[in-house]
């Protein structure tokens, strides 16, 4: 028996990914290998515990593949300890809390609204109910992180943890000063790396891993593998950490999953990838320059990573809403984004995320992505014009079916 409409779900699906532009930020194309490895039989085995202290007999191919998870990522990031067996990366933010914090202790993290991520400390999220969970933003002139102010939030504040990272800040990150704040009111210093991985590894990001206590991270955006989080900490921290997340709050680990972050892992290591690295870089560049020739006013005014912070209310006068659902019907894919300061609702946006990881996977580079940024244009200046939207979904599948 076959389950036909499962079957033809991921059939569409399929058919998406091929002819759409990927601009997700947070999404890529994974390797046949990292693949194969996340479909393998590995799926079928049970392994609570860690390698070497198993719950379960008949586990020493899975431990084989774990340990040369750890190993390889530790060797990318030239880390201390890892735990590779978090499921995604509020997991992997979850057991660094339940590591060194005690609830209604303090978090200080990026607001939500100005770039941070739903578990460094927003109230709806475990991270604001269990915790006493303070915020800081961006400089209103500048759309940057001022490091003063998170100095002046922290002597003031006294938090147990300081959180640096985000999903939607397109500059580069001090921790080094971070490192520096942390020190001054004795808290620990966890550094969420989940977008910008990929480019750390390649050497194109500033490094957390000298600075920070513990580096979170999932492995599936820059890094260009498997759904997945991983934890790296310093050697101190190691029993702690591995005994919260199991049998703290995790019970049997992905193995299937593990498998294709050791794929993944793999390739990272490999000189290609720092070369694919620096496209997905010169490609953000590029498109951030061509969409503001285009008449938008990018965030911050540029980008130092993979991804672009578009404000299109103030450019084009509609939500990012809008232009999200414009964009899918000529098949752009791209989400809704808070800009700082928005106005508007979470659920409509004053602006658009886009990132280059995934089209640079499938080979775009300069000459494409301006052409992305033409498209998107047209498409924001004629929300409500059929013919000028149908002309651009034909040329973007033109376009698709050369890649």
């Amino acid at each position: 028996m076959r389950d036909l409409e499962v079957f033809a779900s991921i059939q569409k699906e399929e058919q998406r990914q091929k002819y759409n532009i990927e601009l997700i930020a947070s999404e890529n194309f994974c390797s046949d290998e990292v693949r194969e490895a996340v479909g393998s039989c590995l799926t079928n085995k049970y392994a609570e515990g860690y390698p070497g202290k198993r719950y379960y007999g008949g586990c020493e191919n899975v431990e084989v593949v774990e340990n040369l998870a750890r190993d390889r990522v530790c060797r990318l990031f030239h880390a201390e300890h890892a735990n590779v067996q978090p499921h995604c990366g509020s997991a992997a933010n979850m057991a660094v809390y339940r590591t060194v914090l005690k609830p209604g202790d303090r978090i200080l993290g990026m607001s939500l609204d100005a770039g941070g991520h739903l578990t460094h400390g927003y109230k709806l999220s475990f991270s604001g109910s269990d915790y006493e969970s303070f915020t800081y933003g961006v400089n209103k002139e500048t759309e940057m992180i001022d490091y003063g102010e998170v100095e002046r939030l922290a002597l003031e504040i006294r938090p147990k943890i300081i959180v640096a990272g985000a999903s939607a800040y397109a500059r580069f990150i001090d921790y080094k000063r971070f490192r520096e704040i942390a020190d001054k009111v004795d808290a620990i210093l966890m550094v969420d790396m989940a977008h910008v991985a990929g480019l750390i590894a390649a050497g194109l990001h500033p490094d957390p891993v000298e600075y920070a206590d513990f580096v979170t991270s999932t492995t599936h955006k820059t890094l260009r593998g498997p759904r997945g989080g991983l934890v790296l900490c310093k050697e101190k921290y190691a029993k702690d950490l591995d005994r919260n997340v199991f049998p703290g709050m995790q019970g049997g680990p992905l193995c299937h999953v593990i498998a294709g972050k050791a794929v993944c892992f793999y390739e990272a290591l490999q000189p290609e990838f720092i070369e694919y690295q620096k496209q997905v870089v010169n490609n953000a560049r590029v498109l951030a320059e061509a969409l503001k020739e285009e008449g938008f006013r990018i965030v911050s005014g540029g980008t130092d990573n993979h991804m672009v912070l578009v404000d299109v209310k103030h450019s084009f006068g509609i939500t990012g809403k809008q232009l999200e659902s414009a964009l899918d019907e000529v098949n752009i894919t791209v989400n809704k984004n808070s800009i700082p300061f928005d106005e508007e609702k979470p659920a409509y946006t004053s602006g658009i995320r886009v990132g280059t990881p995934a089209m640079t996977t499938r080979g775009f580079r300069e000459d494409e992505f301006r052409k992305v940024a033409h498209w998107i244009a047209q498409a924001a200046g004629n929300i409500e014009n059929d013919a000028i939207k149908d002309r651009i979904r034909k040329e973007v599948r033109e376009l698709m079916e050369k890649y």
